[in-house]
């Protein structure tokens, strides 16, 4: 969703509609990029680092490391993508994004009378239709590209939202449900974006009998059911605060919406929402209905009640971060128990057209992992002769421990070696 006040995980979805991608009152077309290969080198195996597992299991649902990195033309999921798979954040009830989670939940019990089915276990691959085309996502639309989604191949991606798995639930029968789940998006690197992260959605589905005696159109019914269904939600997990709502765009509502609330003295995006679009319904045999849905990003909200200032923090296995939180327990204040010092280091290259720099940090995060910070375009220019030089500040930084010379030293040199061999481009 667009970013208005405060903006954490940027993903094609309601939660967070980037906008560099999106006009509010039209779509900008995209030269389709082809991938980098992430299987033509390994990354070397650092005693910091994750073991990448071979298979795991979601949802009753194998899948093998073969199945999502492939030697393959359209692949460009790396090992480090592959190994948060099988974490599934939101199903742990005592860490923020499943204590978040849950408390939706009991919202939602409470004023719904457990209407609402929940799905929190469903299979992260999915097609490039329900991805895309099953939520009218333009065949041109920027979130297509390679730069952006990670692909499997050709027909097949790792979600970046949960609104992939709408069509179907709709087509089965289901007309109230929650799904959360691990999306994914190739993206910058600081303290607010992370190549994973969770989301939420909610749809409702009303029939023809619940709004003819209301005296209003099913639209405006539905509209003003989610306000109200939403601000109680606010309310629920935030407090008595203020609140707005702000007209937007997203391909498959109309009208749409973003809820901003006041919060520690500054106006939070809380989520997006809005009417179903008629084509999506009539598409899964519900002529003659009218629905709503909303979709809100788990971590965005949780480093704010629970005031986690850096979103690598949520992966963390170190006892000083877990141990901090309790199923039940929302909001708790996390305490920090180190502030190690950044190195940063500089890499400056002459480009090509076909340099991106969500590139560049996929091949920053291959070589370092949760060890980079940020990746920050600091100068840039173009000589006479026609050639464009970009200079980027690497921030490394642990959360857990001091960093040596020798590693930091070892991991600028890898990825520079990295950046030429993968990204074309001419070191200065």
């Amino acid at each position: 969703m667009a970013t208005a006040a405060f903006s954490i995980s940027q993903v094609f979805h309601f939660s967070s509609f980037p906008r560099s991608s999106l006009q509010r009152n039209g779509l900008r077309s995209f030269t389709l990029l082809l991938p980098f290969s992430s299987s033509s080198s390994k990354l070397d195996q650092k005693k910091w680092r994750q073991p990448i597992v071979s298979s795991l299991e979601l949802g009753g649902v194998k899948i093998a490391k073969h199945d999502v990195v492939r030697d393959d033309p359209t692949n460009n999921v790396p090992d480090t993508i592959f190994s948060k798979l099988g974490m599934q954040l939101h199903r742990r009830d005592q860490h923020p994004i499943g204590i978040l989670k849950n408390a939706i939940y009991d919202y939602f019990d409470t004023n719904y009378s457990n209407k609402f089915d929940k799905f929190d276990d469903l299979c992260p691959l999915v097609t490039v239709k329900q991805n895309f085309d099953d939520v009218l996502v333009p065949a041109d639309h920027v979130s297509r590209s390679y730069n952006d989604t990670y692909y499997v191949d050709s027909q097949t991606v790792l979600r970046c939202h949960t609104s992939a798995h709408q069509a179907e639930l709709l087509r089965n029968g289901h007309t109230h449900f929650l799904v959360t789940g691990d999306v994914y998006r190739r993206d910058s690197i600081d303290s607010t974006h992370y190549p994973v992260f969770h989301q939420m959605e909610g749809v409702r589905v009303f029939s023809p009998n619940d709004w003819d005696t209301s005296g209003i159109d099913a639209t405006s019914y539905a509209a003003k059911d989610l306000k109200e269904c939403l601000e109680g939600l606010a309310r629920h997990l935030f407090g008595a605060v203020e609140m707005r709502w702000i007209d937007t765009y997203f391909p498959f509502t109309s009208p749409s919406f973003e809820l901003e609330i006041f919060f520690q003295e500054k106006w939070l995006e809380v989520l997006g929402c809005g009417v179903t679009e008629k084509e999506i319904l009539q598409r899964s045999g519900k002529t003659d209905n009218v629905a709503w849905a909303f979709g809100l990003g788990l971590e965005r909200l949780a480093m704010v009640l629970f005031d986690i200032p850096d979103i690598r923090l949520f992966w963390s296995a170190d006892e000083r971060f877990t141990s901090q939180f309790s199923s039940g327990h929302l909001g708790v204040k996390f305490k920090p128990f180190s502030k190690y010092p950044p190195c940063y280091k500089d890499i400056s290259f002459w480009i090509d057209e076909s340099f991106t720099e969500n590139n560049l940090c996929e091949v920053v995060r291959e070589i370092a992992g949760d060890l980079v910070e940020e990746v920050q375009l600091i100068d840039n220019f173009t000589n006479k002769k026609g050639m464009t030089s970009h200079c980027y500040r690497i921030a490394y930084r642990s959360m857990e421990r001091s960093l040596t010379d020798e590693e930091i030293n070892k991991l600028q040199w890898d990825v520079r070696e990295r950046a030429v061999s993968k990204l074309n481009v001419i070191l200065r």
